[in-house]
């Protein structure tokens, strides 16, 4: 349903772009962007993370882009409970997987925009290494009546779980696993003043490791883990 709702969103956004490149006319110049936003995808929560990027142009309708992209990924198969004490968990969930993405691309520019009106809208093609944070997953666990904090094992019974360890608990055991990712996307951006940058960015990512992430212990792990994504970013440009 989350890649339905995300598909759904995406032709929605790129349906009313569209309607705007007719507005285009003559564009304006431009050297070097920065933006930053919020990003939603099919391997992530609320909020799937943040996203960085720095372009400088190349020619007048190619970019060159460096690029960092800070998320939480989750696994296809988690799904929250309700303690009995009213704490929500993950049960079966043994780690978080935390990755930083590093990436260099183009983007390259299919229809430029007006001064104060249109929309400018590029092809974006990045790739680079990941950097995968393998995070263990803490809850806090009645045994023998004594409330004990641990990393989640498939000994602990789910009614015996009171709810999630403390933030950030255990991040120092954390290993890091290294990999590569590759992005092709649609990026619209749709501000009305030359030197402010606002729209939209919609497209595929694959983020494929060295080896499995182990997050749950009751299912199957994966090292490549495909997502779909949609960002809303903000930035100025000169």
């Amino acid at each position: 349903m989350r890649l339905i709702r995300i598909l759904a969103i995406s032709l929605t956004l790129l349906m009313f772009a569209g309607t705007l490149v007719a507005q285009v006319q003559d564009g304006y110049e431009y050297e070097s962007e920065f933006t930053w936003g919020l990003n939603k995808n099919t391997s992530g929560g609320l909020i799937g993370g943040f996203v960085f990027k720095k372009s400088f142009k190349m020619t007048d309708r190619m970019l060159q882009t460096f690029g960092l992209e800070i998320m939480n990924v989750r696994h296809p198969q988690e799904v929250r409970f309700n303690s009995a004490y009213g704490n929500f968990f993950t049960f079966g969930k043994q780690n978080y997987l935390y990755t930083f993405r590093l990436q260099y691309g183009r983007d390259f520019i299919l229809f430029k925009k007006a001064p104060q009106q249109g929309v400018e809208i590029k092809a974006v093609f990045a790739a680079g290494p990941s950097i995968g944070v393998e995070a263990p997953y803490y809850v806090e666990y009645l045994k023998d009546d004594i409330t004990i904090r641990a990393q989640y094992n498939e000994t602990m019974a789910k009614e015996n779980i009171l709810g999630p360890g403390r933030l950030f608990q255990g991040l120092g055991d954390s290993k890091i696993v290294p990999g590569l990712n590759l992005k092709a996307a649609m990026n619209f951006e749709l501000g009305i003043f030359k030197s402010q940058v606002t729209g939209f960015e919609a497209g595929v990512l694959v983020d494929v490791y060295t080896r499995k992430i182990d997050m749950m212990v009751l299912a199957k792990n994966y090292s490549v883990y495909p997502t779909l994504f949609l960002t809303l970013f903000f930035g100025n440009r000169k």
